[in-house]
């Protein structure tokens, strides 16, 4: 579980390294340009991390239904080599899902208006730029896309069908609560994550404004990656008691 968290951190880092500097400077400099090799750069980091994350989450919650659904099994089925593989994979996957769209995006013809309605290089804002046609770039988005999103989903959702029968099986009130702590983080941030992208991206945004969408963006790429830390160190018994003895350490000094 830990070796899995190291690298939702190590996806957070980079997506937040992608965004948030150069969001930042264009805001305080009241609006700022990027070059069009920084713009796919940034387009480039951006779907890696994020079709990453996709794919980590699911990897964790079907390491969370070993070890609650088959305990005894655990050790022999989440090895270190099958951990590392599955790891292998998902940022293989997540990179050439991006390098393909990304590849695909540079080729568009921008000879309009060069003003990107958003707060980073989004592929939506930049498809709207684009003068040339953009159906081959959104037939290529929704056909990698859809699986990188709905193959996921659809192991969270039956890791998690699988989790609640076996926990609701648990005799003791206590046991039931741990079972269900060990994932409630990951629950959580599954479900932040998972929600904001949809919205986003999945469903018809004909009714959604323009700073509705920039809104919704920051929840995945700011703000997620923000509380992830928090809410896992919040849920965290080792991490707490590690808190608390600095604090009155402190205190008492």
């Amino acid at each position: 579980m830990y070796f899995f968290i190291s690298q939702l951190s190590i996806s957070d880092i980079l997506l937040t390294t992608d965004i948030v500097p150069n969001l930042l400077y264009i805001l305080l400099t009241n609006g700022e340009t990027i070059s069009f090799i920084g713009c796919m750069t940034q387009i480039y980091f951006f779907l890696t991390t994020d079709g990453f994350e996709c794919l980590l989450l699911a990897v964790m919650s079907y390491d969370r239904y070993v070890a609650i659904c088959n305990p005894l099994r655990y050790s022999s089925i989440m090895t270190n080599r099958f951990c590392v593989k599955s790891l292998v994979m998902c940022w293989l996957l997540g990179s050439f899902d991006s390098f393909t769209v990304t590849f695909t995006l540079s080729k568009l013809v921008f000879c309009g208006p060069n003003i990107i309605d958003h707060f980073f290089c989004d592929v939506v804002p930049l498809l709207e730029l684009s003068s040339s046609d953009t159906f081959i770039v959104q037939l290529e988005i929704y056909v990698m896309g859809s699986p990188l999103l709905i193959s996921p989903t659809t192991i969270i959702v039956v890791s998690y069908t699988y989790i609640v029968i076996s926990v609701l099986r648990i005799q003791s009130s206590t046991g039931r609560q741990k079972a269900f702590s060990t994932c409630s983080s990951h629950l959580i941030v599954v479900s932040i994550f998972y929600w904001s992208i949809s919205i986003v991206y999945v469903l018809p945004s004909k009714g959604l404004t323009s700073d509705v969408n920039k809104i919704l963006s920051l929840l995945y790429t700011v703000f997620t990656p923000l509380i992830n830390p928090i809410i896992y160190s919040l849920r965290n018994k080792d991490i707490k008691e590690a808190v608390q003895k600095v604090f009155h350490k402190h205190v008492m000094y």
